[in-house]
Order: C-alpha cells, then sequence, then structure tokens
C-alpha cells in the first residue's frame, strides 16, 4: 500500500473521531451516561491516536543519515506501539474505571434521547472510517485471509486504524444496549457495565496492536516471497554457483534491509565477482525498489550451513 492511501485512511478516521468524541462528550453532559462518557474517552484516545499515526509517517518518511543509515522508517513502529499503550491504558482504563464507579453508585439518565441520537450519527461516522480503511486493507491484503494480513502486515497505518474502528464500532453497540437496557429495565447499574464492557474491548484490541507493534519494532523479516525472490534473482546470474541464503529484515512499511549469501564460480576474478555483484544489485532494486540496501556476502555453502545450524541449535529449548 502507497503512503498516501495509508494517510488517506488516518485523516478520515481522525476527522471522524474527533467530530464523534464531541458529539458524545455533550451527549454524556447532558444525559449523565456512564457508556457515553466511556465512549467519549474512546473517541478521543482514537483522535490522539491518528495524530500520532501522522506524526509516526512523518518522522519515518525522512531520508537516511550519518546516524540512522537505513532510513527512520521504524518512527512509525515506535508511535504505533505508543497508540497500542494508549488504548490501553487510558481508553480501557478510564472505561473501566468510570464503569465500576457507575456500578456502585448508579445515577439514573435525565434524557436518554440525546445518547439515541449521537450513538446512531457516530456508526455512520465510524462506518464511514471503518469502509475506507477495510478497502485500502482488503487491497493490499491480496489473497491471505484477513488476520494472517493482519499478522504479517508491514504498514502499521492501516492495520491500526481498521483494529480501532471495528473496535469503536463493537463499544457503540455495548454503548447502545447498555443505555437502552438501563432506561427499559430503570437499572442504571447496566449503563456501567456497559462501560466495562467497551474497557474489556478496548484492552483487546490494545493487546493486539501492542503485540503486533512490538515484533515490527524489534525487527521481522520481510515477506517469504521477497526472500525467495532474491535467491531466485541471484540463482539466474551466470557467475552464480550456488546460492546459499537470505535474510530480511523490515526496517519501515516500504524500507528492507537484506543480506545474500552466494558461492560464487571458481574460475572468476575479484573484478569479475565485483561485477556480478552489481549486477545482482542492479536486478533487485528494479524489481524491488523497497529493498533499500542489499549486502551480498561471498561464502561457501559449508559456512553458510555451519552458521545457520548454530542458530538453530541456539534457539533449542534447554533441558
Amino acid at each position: 500500500m502507497s503512503s498516501s492511501n495509508s494517510r488517506l485512511v488516518v485523516y478520515a478516521a481522525l476527522a471522524g473521531n474527533l467530530a464523534i468524541a464531541i458529539a458524545k462528550f455533550v451527549a454524556a453532559g447532558f444525559s449523565g451516561s456512564s457508556a457515553m462518557l466511556s465512549e467519549g474517552v474512546h473517541s478521543l484516545v482514537d483522535t490522539a491516536n491518528e495524530l500520532l499515526l501522522l506524526y509516526g509517517m512523518h518522522r519515518a518518511a525522512r531520508p537516511p543519515d550519518a546516524v540512522h543509515p537505513f532510513g527512520h522508517g521504524r518512527e512509525l513502529y515506535f508511535w504505533s506501539f505508543i497508540v497500542a499503550l494508549l488504548v490501553f491504558a487510558l481508553g480501557a482504563g478510564v472505561s473501566l474505571f468510570e464503569g465500576v464507579g457507575h456500578v456502585r453508585h448508579p445515577e439514573p439518565m435525565s434524557d436518554p434521547l440525546i445518547n439515541y441520537v449521537v450513538l446512531g450519527v457516530s456508526m455512520l461516522f465510524e462506518g464511514g472510517s471503518w469502509t475506507i480503511a477495510l478497502r485500502e486493507f482488503r487491497a493490499a491484503k491480496g489473497s491471505m485471509g484477513y488476520f494472517e494480513a493482519f499478522r504479517k502486515s508491514k504498514d502499521p497505518s492501516t492495520f491500526t486504524v481498521l483494529l480501532e474502528d471495528s473496535a469503536a464500532l463493537l463499544g457503540l453497540l455495548i454503548a447502545l444496549a447498555g443505555v437502552a437496557c438501563a432506561r427499559v429495565f430503570d437499572i442504571p447499574e447496566l449503563d456501567g457495565a456497559a462501560s466495562i464492557g467497551i474497557a474489556v474491548v478496548l484492552a483487546i484490541a490494545a493487546s493486539l496492536l501492542a503485540r503486533e507493534s512490538k515484533g515490527l519494532l524489534i525487527g521481522e523479516p520481510a515477506h517469504p516471497r521477497l526472500r525467495e525472490s532474491l535467491l531466485e534473482i541471484a540463482a539466474n546470474d551466470p557467475g552464480v554457483g550456488h546460492v546459499n541464503g537470505a535474510l530480511t529484515v523490515q526496517m519501515g512499511p516500504h524500507t528492507v534491509v537484506a543480506a545474500l549469501s552466494a558461492e560464487f564460480e571458481d574460475q572468476l576474478t575479484t573484478p569479475q565477482i565485483e561485477q556480478c555483484i552489481d549486477r545482482i544489485e542492479k536486478a533487485v532494486k528494479s524489481r524491488h525498489s523497497d529493498v533499500t540496501s542489499l549486502f551480498i556476502k561471498p561464502q561457501t555453502t559449508e559456512t553458510w550451513r555451519k552458521r545457520q545450524r548454530a542458530i538453530e541449535q541456539a534457539n533449542e529449548p534447554k533441558d
């Protein structure tokens, strides 16, 4: 997915969440609904999250420099992780606190009609933002399933917005059920219970976001198809006798650093090996613009296998 499409998703979510947050706080002030207050906090946190994602995208777009020779792509991964923490600490935490307090000290709602109106309008706004995020996510995932695409995605901006909007829509349904049941059955504690339910939804969403953002921040390999393509390109060069393997690291949504191990033909001179490496680099750059740095190491197959065995042994569980 292009960076412009990712920004469109975030901007759409930002505009919708800001308008919704204001409406929810007004409704909560008039009606005294705990669920509406929790939803207002939820939308306010989401608004701040979109701003952080935009800031992360801006920082990640900076070119490489002496301090960061591979670029600043992981800035976006860092801010995505902060977003997950905010969803958990502020969104889920405040909703849980408000819900427990309202269950312990229930107060009847004074005017539930405004809650219904705001919840209905909020669903329209959230639904529009969710539709845009889903459309872009589906275009990027290709033939993969949704959960597989979520796990393998290297651009957190889109899946963060999609997951946030999904949690928001589910939270709106819970809030609507809580407000309606509290009014119909005259049990104001149900309004507080709805806040607790919203907190649970936000906590689950935050956990998923934190897990994926953490993996990207620490360093994940690029998609396996890229590795296979690198091996194919190198194997097709006439100067390569055997391709041992390739390692990749995703440094940003559109930035990959790759290392290739290959055994060159024995009769090649050093200048000829350099020409071979140059051909491989040009072929990789022409096919994969995301590969910003490629390191090719002349290495025997046995040396490569020894290193791989050492890594496998280091990862074996200890008795």
